[in-house]
């Protein structure tokens, strides 16, 4: 089998989302989100894009309800033992047949828990599942139970955390490599991507970042190459994943030239990046991090050039996205605890100059503070 985690551990954790579901009265729980699924039992793959439910009971019971290619899918990859098969078809009614097996595990009148915040779980599912369940039973919204287990990582997670920064700066390596005037994109990205899968990595949550000139003030990723100019700017969010685990790097790269403007966008945000380090601390509000961020920018005059929210948890994900939860705004209550792993990224985009700053990385937070996973600092590199 190919499992990621000793049985040992994964029966730990099954035992903490019990314990969860009995403190807040559920007598079971109904998974859509592929990264509980993975977390709980192992199971790997991309079959949440159809309806897929991992049932878990107070009682410890487990059931995983799935499509035929992801049989063989969970028995080589998970620790779960009852797989239940949906036949696909025009008229086909998952959910109800859902409905049938919670029947058969007394869960008729029970109150339930649901990850309706969940990809794989669709608007069209979702009401799939409401419809089949109503009169059987009570659903409540639990989507953060497995969230707030998951935010912590095991010295096993850490492990894979830790090469997945390896990784990461693997693929840096590359982008100094190859970045300077006339350097095309794909080749980069390539570079990039490659370095990760000959260290043993996957692929990541969402795909990597990258714009040159006005596209390097973009922080999401869009179609279209181009060859950098003899004087430019190149931005790249990028991560090293290892076992489905992410640490993400990001980078703002002046090329040919550094102007004045890229030096006093690079000094705020390395001051800013020092303000969230030092307010990452266990038991602190993590909005307090963004208070941080908001209080340097706006200090030097660039209000107008930072975002509402300055990075976000880390953990296993899968597509679209590798952002976790919790994400760093002003406000945001959750408590920073020990183990946290937390990408902090200072994003500066100045659309009057046309100029971008932003340098990001991956932390652990610690019983003290946080250690940053990177073994690069946040120097100003202009290639």
């Amino acid at each position: 089998m190919a499992l990621h985690f000793s049985a040992e551990e994964f029966a730990d954790r099954q035992k903490r989302a019990i314990a969860q579901m009995v403190e807040r009265e559920l007598g079971g729980l109904l998974m859509f989100r592929q990264e509980s699924m993975y977390y709980l039992t192992g199971y790997d793959s991309f079959g949440y894009v159809f309806f897929q439910c991992l049932y878990l009971g107070a009682d410890g019971r487990m059931m995983l309800l799935t499509r035929s290619p992801d049989l063989r899918q969970a028995r080589h990859t998970s620790v779960i033992e009852d797989i239940r098969v949906w036949v696909d078809g025009p008229e086909v009614n998952p959910a109800r047949a859902l409905r049938e097996i919670l029947a058969e595990f007394g869960c008729k009148g029970q109150p339930l828990g649901v990850e309706y915040d969940a990809y794989g779980l669709t608007a069209r599912n979702g009401r799939l599942l409401d419809s089949a369940l109503s009169g059987f039973c009570t659903l409540t919204d639990a989507s953060d139970l497995v969230n707030r287990l998951r935010m912590i990582k095991s010295p096993a997670e850490l492990v894979y955390v830790r090469k997945a920064a390896e990784l990461a700066d693997r693929a840096l390596d590359e982008v100094h490599r190859l970045a300077g005037p006339g350097a095309d994109e794909g080749e980069i990205l390539a570079a990039m991507q490659g370095a990760i899968f000959a260290g043993g990595g996957d692929y990541p949550g969402n795909e990597f970042i990258i714009g040159s000139g006005h596209d390097a003030l973009l922080c999401r990723y869009k179609s279209g190459r181009r060859k950098l100019d003899a004087e430019d700017q190149l931005t790249l969010e990028w991560a090293g994943v290892y076992r489905h685990y992410h640490a993400a790097l990001m980078r703002t790269i002046p090329i040919g030239r550094v102007t004045r403007r890229h030096q006093e966008m690079h000094q705020v945000a390395v001051e800013a990046m020092q303000a969230c380090t030092a307010a990452l601390k266990p038991d602190h509000p993590i909005g307090e991090v963004f208070d941080a961020y908001a209080k340097t920018c706006d200090a030097a005059g660039m209000r107008a050039h930072r975002l509402n929210a300055t990075g976000y948890s880390l953990g296993a994900t899968f597509a679209p996205n590798w952002m976790d939860w919790p994400m760093f705004y002003r406000g945001n209550p959750v408590p920073t605890q020990p183990n946290m792993v937390c990408f902090l990224h200072m994003i500066l985009m100045d659309s009057e100059s046309g100029i971008a700053m932003c340098p990001g990385h991956t932390v652990v937070v610690t019983g003290t503070g946080c250690e940053t996973l990177s073994a690069y600092p946040l120097d100003l590199v202009v290639k």
